[in-house]
């Protein structure tokens, strides 16, 4: 676990500081959150099976209260810096929603990294799991347009009706 965390958040914050240096105060939601996919997907891509076990302890992990600490211990940082240019890119964002939005990505960056299945099945084989470069750009657009949408000052602050 150790291992691959670390190899995982190195290369995020190697890649979001790339970006950052590229861009310096100029910056663009979709380019952000693919700097920080880019790493997962590049580690899944040379390691396989490795990194989709490692993709799918993490996210069985994330709903066991015993390891919250060493969770928060090993990703929180890369979050932070995450956000941070997260923030760069929405400036007039609220902070409540960054943070909702990010949880929300979360889950879907976990689902669509984790070998279950799913979606061969659903959709009779159309899509797969190991296509991992039909994933990633509809990943990145789907990710920002749900820090849009919530973002905004629409999304959150309205009320859904019933």
């Amino acid at each position: 676990f150790t291992r691959r965390a670390d190899l995982l958040n190195s290369e995020r914050m190697r890649e979001l500081d790339r970006y950052e240096a590229e861009n310096d105060g100029d910056y663009e939601l979709e380019s952000v959150i693919a700097a920080y996919l880019r790493p997962v997907f590049g580690l899944i891509r040379q390691g396989g099976q490795g990194w989709r076990n490692f993709c799918a302890f993490i996210g069985n992990a994330s709903s066991a209260p015993e390891l919250t600490e060493l969770l928060a211990q090993k990703f929180d940082p890369v979050v932070k810096r995450f956000i941070a240019l997260l923030r760069k890119a929405m400036p007039d964002a609220d902070e409540a929603d960054l943070f909702w939005s990010y949880h929300m990505f979360l889950g879907s960056v976990t689902i669509a990294t984790m070998d279950t299945g799913a979606i061969e099945r659903a959709s009779g084989g159309l899509c797969r799991l190991d296509d991992l470069d039909q994933i990633e750009p509809r990943l990145v657009k789907y990710g920002a347009q749900g820090f849009r949408a919530v973002c905004s000052g629409h999304g959150a602050s309205r009320e859904i009706k019933k």
